[in-house]
């Protein structure tokens, strides 16, 4: 990816995922080496915007979880997790 087309996707994503894939793919060009330093400066920034955006999105999620189980989470216990599946 390109500085230009660091800036081009420097919009909101449209989707948590398609923040993650994007997250992605700027993790793999930063270190793999290829990008020159401006770019990599850039992918740096815009992966920082994207990790912003993720952690909102899954604050929210968690919210939007809580009221649906009326702030009653437990945390997951993996020894339980297998309980009453056959």
């Amino acid at each position: 990816m390109s500085k230009k087309s660091i800036a081009e996707n420097a919009a909101a994503p449209e989707s948590f995922e398609q923040a993650m894939a994007e997250l992605a793919e700027l993790v793999t060009q930063m270190e793999g080496g290829a990008l020159p330093l401006e770019a990599s400066v850039a992918a740096y920034a815009r992966g920082s915007e994207l990790v912003k955006y993720c952690a909102a999105q899954l604050e929210k999620v968690e919210s939007q979880v809580k009221v649906l189980e009326g702030d009653m989470l437990k945390p997951f216990a993996a020894d339980a997790a297998g309980e009453g599946i056959q």
